[in-house]
Order: structure tokens, then sequence, then C-alpha cells
């Protein structure tokens, strides 16, 4: 449970989500926080899920209780509905192995494994790259192109229920790990699509460290520390690739100097795109995680400093002090303003990936410093964000009087508001990061020893 003020103001930002959620969309996906409704999107309680291990580590035992005891009686994944793969896997299947894991609950292991069989049928297609969409009722699947991410990101979860049961889904994911790791990369950089019918990459596809590629090179370090630092050549993939981001997509700005990873249209292109998406603020926090693994050719912590810097300034410098989705970032050498926010890039969606990036910076460097910027972040997200009725996302954070998205995203419980908890924790001892690593969705799992 919270030690101290900042853990329990975070706690109990969680309660005021989390009672709109049962008050209005008990056991369905989403809250609508403005409309006092819900939506589905796979139809498997989401939310409920989502928060299960967020619920345990702030030691909300009557909420836990109470999604536990949904989860045992009410979840099925018998709908005829389709499911994106790769957000049903760090969702779903990353929340039920993770409360597993915190708890030992068998229900949840029964629950992943029946999840899991319904998923199976994407790892059959014609090339190692595994389908996009399914539906859980009847197995259809879907093999069209799919995101470099999305195919790189279900490694961690599925290791974690092979572990626990049957290896055939370990298996099936290493596949897709290996026919990766063949695939040919341009300075460990790679394109943002592959195609479902041939298996390669798209050569027209955009370079990033942003959307459609971020978890892909996150996954590279976490899949070696959670095989027990065995796996070689993921961290020798992952090495090479922030040495490729080093020469081709990491720029400063003018006048301040601010370091930022860019986009490039494709792996040939001669030009960079000056923006900095959210989405690849994780990747200070994984470079800090590599350099606390023991993976840092000797200045991966100092540039985990500047790029969290960067993504903290993205937030500081906005009217309501909250990030924008995608920044444009100065380099003339003229400028007098360091970043600029384009119309229709300035919503805020509750994000974790910043507050993600300072929480692994406070446990690499115990500097004082990100705990005060994360508390700056949460206040702006309790002053702009919190709604009557739980918490939604804003259209312009260039605006104080902004307007409201009728969505409460389930990333903010299972994502944003842990990080902070884990941030504000003394207690270092609570989820050591040499045992557990956290998947993408933030669903703390196991560090085995092979």
């Amino acid at each position: 449970g919270p030690q101290n003020e900042q853990q329990r103001a975070v706690v109990e930002a969680f309660q005021h989500a989390w009672s709109a959620y049962c008050k209005y969309a008990w056991g369905h996906d989403e809250l609508k926080p403005i409309s006092h409704g819900w939506q589905e999107w796979m139809g498997v309680g989401l939310t409920i899920v989502d928060s299960l291990d967020t619920m345990w580590i702030m030691g909300l035992k009557d909420e836990f209780r109470a999604g536990r005891d949904w989860v045992a009686a009410n979840l099925t994944f018998d709908k005829d509905s389709e499911a994106q793969l790769f957000e049903i896997v760090i969702r779903e299947l990353g929340g039920l192995m993770s409360a597993y894991h915190l708890t030992q609950d068998k229900i949840f292991l029964l629950k992943a494994v029946k999840l899991a069989d319904r998923l199976m049928p994407c790892f059959g297609g014609n090339t190692a790259i595994p389908c996009r969409m399914v539906n859980l009722r009847t197995g259809r699947t879907h093999f069209q192109d799919i995101s470099t991410a999305e195919s790189g990101t279900l490694q961690l979860e599925f290791r974690s229920l092979g572990r626990a049961t049957d290896d055939k889904y370990e298996k099936a994911v290493e596949a897709v790990s290996d026919h990766l790791h063949r695939l040919k990369k341009t300075d460990g950089l790679v394109p943002t699509f592959l195609s479902g019918t041939s298996g390669q990459f798209r050569s027209s596809s955009t370079v990033s460290f942003g959307a459609s590629a971020d978890s892909y090179y996150e996954y590279l370090i976490k899949q070696w520390i959670q095989t027990g630092k065995k796996n070689v050549w993921m961290r020798d993939d992952y090495l090479e690739s922030i040495e490729g981001m080093k020469k081709h997509l990491l720029k400063h700005t003018k006048p301040s100097n601010l370091a930022f990873v860019g986009s490039m249209f494709s792996p040939n292109a001669r030009s960079v795109r000056n923006e900095m998406e959210h989405l690849t603020c994780f990747l200070p926090g994984t470079l800090a995680l590599g350099h606390m693994a023991g993976v840092d050719p000797g200045d991966h912590l100092e540039l985990a400093k500047q790029l969290t810097k960067t993504c903290y300034e993205m937030y500081r410098r906005m009217p309501t002090g909250l990030s924008p989705e995608v920044a444009q970032m100065n380099t003339d050498p003229h400028a007098t303003e360091d970043l600029r926010v384009l119309h229709g890039t300035d919503y805020n969606l509750q994000r974790p990936e910043t507050v993600e990036s300072i929480f692994y910076l406070y446990r690499a460097t115990k500097d004082p410093m990100y705990r005060d910027w994360g508390w700056k972040i949460f206040e702006a997200f309790e002053k702009y964000t919190r709604v009557e009725e739980g918490y939604a996302s804003i259209d312009s954070v260039q605006r104080t009087a902004t307007g409201y998205r009728d969505k409460m995203e389930t990333f903010y419980l299972a994502e944003t508001l842990k990080y902070l908890y884990l941030l504000f924790s003394d207690d270092d001892n609570l989820l050591p990061l040499d045992k557990w690593v956290f998947n993408t969705e933030a669903h703390p799992l196991p560090v085995y020893s092979r």
C-alpha cells in the first residue's frame, strides 16, 4: 500500500477512475467518462484485466477481489469478434499472466491458457509473421501487412505462459523473433511494416522509434533480460539498433540543444523528419534499463538523461503542462523556440511513456529531480484530464479551456498511474528490476534463469 503523500494521491486517482468504471461500464472494455456509458473493443473486460496488477501493487484488496471474481465468473473468450493480436496480448494476456505471477492464483493462468489457445491460429501462416487480426470464436485469421512492433511485441507474454504451462507458446513466438532477427536491416534499424504475404519488410516504410516500431526495440533488451541474459543475439540486435539510432535519427534542437529522435521516410532516406512522438519517449527508460542490466558501452545513461529531459520539456512548455502526441523540433540555427505543435497532433491521451522513463531514470540515478518531474505531470493530469466520473483524454494541450474525448484509456490505469506509484515508492524491493521485467503495457513478468 501507499507509503507517502504522493503515493496516496496516485492511489486516490486510481480509485476515482475505477469507481467510475464500476458505476457505468462494469464488465465492458472501456468507460465513456463524459456520457457516462461504456464501449466494447474486443468484449473481454479490458479495463478490469489491465488493472488487476495495478490494484494488487497498490494494496487495493477490495477492488482487486472484485476484479478477480469477475474474471473467474464472467471472463470468456468465446466471442464472435475480431481481436487485434498485439493489443489483446499486451493488455489481456499480459494482465492475466502478471496477476498470476504476483498472486499464484490459478484462475488467471487458466484464463490465460484459454485466451492463448484462441490466438494460436495467428502463428499458422505461410511465413513466420503472425496474423494481425483473429476472430476469437472461429479462429479465422487475417494475414495482411502488420507493423514491426506488433510482430516483435508478443514474446514476453507468450514466453511467460509457456514457462508456466506448455512450451508450444514460447516456441510460437520464438519463431517470429528468429525471423525478425534474420531480416536485413539498416544499422539495426527496421522499417515499420512487414508484408503479410512475403514476411519481408516493406521497403517504403518509415524508420522510427515511434508508432509501429517502438516496442520492437523495447522487447529486444527485455527478452534478453527475461531469459536470464542468455539469448545474446537479442542484446546484440538491441545494441546495434541504438548505434543506428545515434547515427541516423538522433538530432538536437536550437536554441537549447535538446536531444530528440526523429524519423525517416524509408531506410534509404537522406533526411530526418524533425519531430518527436510521445511514443518515442519510452526509449530513455529502455536505455536506463539496459544500463542497469549491464548493457551500456558508456554513453547510454547520459543519452537517457538527455532524452528524458526533452520528453519532460514537451510537457513543461505547454500551457496545460501536458505533452502533445507529436512535437515538431526546430533545428534552424536562428530558431527562438525549440519545439512547436501542429494542429491535429496537439491532443493528449494520458500516455505512459514519459512517466515510464522518469521511473527508470529515478531507479538508475536516485536523483529526486525525476520525482519532481513526475509529480508535476501528475498534477497536470489531475487538473486537466480528471472529470466528474473518471478521466478523459483532451483535444489540445495548447489551450487550458480544452475539450474532452469521451474515452478513458485502459493504459491510464495499467501504465501511467502504476509507473507514477512506483516512482514515488521508497522501497526498491517493490518489483526489483533484476527479478521482474515489465511488458509494454507495464505488466510485470518474472525474469528467468535462462
